[in-house]
């Protein structure tokens, strides 16, 4: 299964007083093995997500469902009646 690693840094001059350092899209069998496998140590003031990298969606005209990547912006998507409006 495809797993999206997110990491975050603490920075208190953002709006969400966090900031995205890195992402990384990896092959493995579980959550877990991603982390551990490409992030040994994690350091002070620094957080990880994990998300599956594609999610399953219905199209809103269609009814099919289809793939798609878990980040992608509501306007972009179409199961989404912003995507069909425009």
């Amino acid at each position: 299964m495809e797993y999206t690693i997110e990491v975050y840094k603490t920075d208190l001059r953002t709006k969400k007083g966090e900031r995205r350092v890195d992402t990384l899209d990896v092959t493995v069998q579980s959550p877990k093995d991603a982390v551990e496998a490409h992030y040994k140590t994690v350091f002070k003031g620094h957080r990880i997500a994990v998300h599956e990298t594609y999610v399953t969606r219905t199209n809103l005209m269609g009814g099919a469902e289809y793939k798609e990547r878990y980040d992608t912006p509501r306007y972009c998507s179409p199961s989404s009646e912003a995507y069909w409006s425009m």
